[in-house]
């Protein structure tokens, strides 16, 4: 069945929540009202990442993607750059082993090429030792654009059409989900943006057309607990039809 005609899984409709999506904001905002360097927010981002991990597992989600770092944020300056990959670099080697011991799997998703060769030795490894009980699926958009994933799922489409593996009729919503870097996974059910800004960011565009949104002001480094289980007492509250009408 096209996915386009298929109805959302029993958990979605239901009310349950699998998987929540994060665009984690407001790390050089909070670091300016405290005049820190920029680098300071994105040090405090990442220790409440675990946090947040925590959290996820503790209600019972099953898949959290977090937007970490985006293509268009090689356009900061060179020392942010550099910091936030020396940051990444730290933040999995030591919060992976903690995290992959509580059954975290980690996925990156996003562009290998152009990341330093020491993050992606880091991202390698992790993945060759991961958790082997997966409770909680941690993604982490990593050199991400929503735009550059259906970009690259539409060429492994069209490669296959002109190997005679597919016919251009056959190609369907499915079959370029397959192709997604989330393949396999089941769209986002609600997606969090903290910092207050009313926007998805080129953030998992193609998964998001049936996701709930819910936007908080609440800087990224202050996001708590507290805050995700409000989000996920909201969602819990509404009515998702799918396009449908209320029985």
């Amino acid at each position: 069945m096209d996915r386009a005609e298929s109805m959302p899984d029993e958990a979605s409709a239901g009310g349950k929540i699998q998987h929540i999506a994060v665009i984690m904001d407001g790390n050089g905002r909070w670091a300016r009202e405290r005049g820190l360097p920029r680098n300071a927010g994105h040090r405090a981002g990442a220790e409440r990442v675990r946090d947040i991990v925590r959290a996820s597992l503790d209600a019972g989600v099953k898949y959290l993607t977090l937007y970490t770092f985006s293509k268009e944020n090689w356009k900061r300056p060179r020392s942010e750059v550099s910091g936030i990959m020396g940051l990444a670099e730290l933040f999995f080697r030591k919060f992976f082993r903690e995290l992959r011991n509580d059954g975290v799997y980690f996925t990156h998703l996003g562009d290998r090429q152009g990341l330093p060769e020491s993050v992606l030795r880091v991202i390698d490894n992790i993945e060759a030792d991961n958790a082997p009980e997966k409770k909680l699926h941690l993604n982490l958009a990593f050199n991400y654009s929503g735009r550059a994933e259906i970009v690259r799922a539409a060429r492994s489409l069209c490669a296959a059409a002109a190997a005679g593996e597919l016919e251009p009729e056959d190609i369907n919503e499915e079959s370029l989900s397959t192709r997604l870097f989330t393949a396999g996974m089941p769209d986002p059910d609600l997606l969090i943006r903290t910092g207050g800004e009313m926007r998805i960011s080129n953030f998992l565009i193609w998964q998001v057309a049936y996701t709930e949104l819910w936007v908080t002001d609440v800087l990224w480094p202050d996001f708590t607990r507290e805050h995700l289980l409000k989000a996920i007492e909201d969602f819990l509250r509404r009515e998702r039809r799918f396009g449908g009408v209320k029985k």
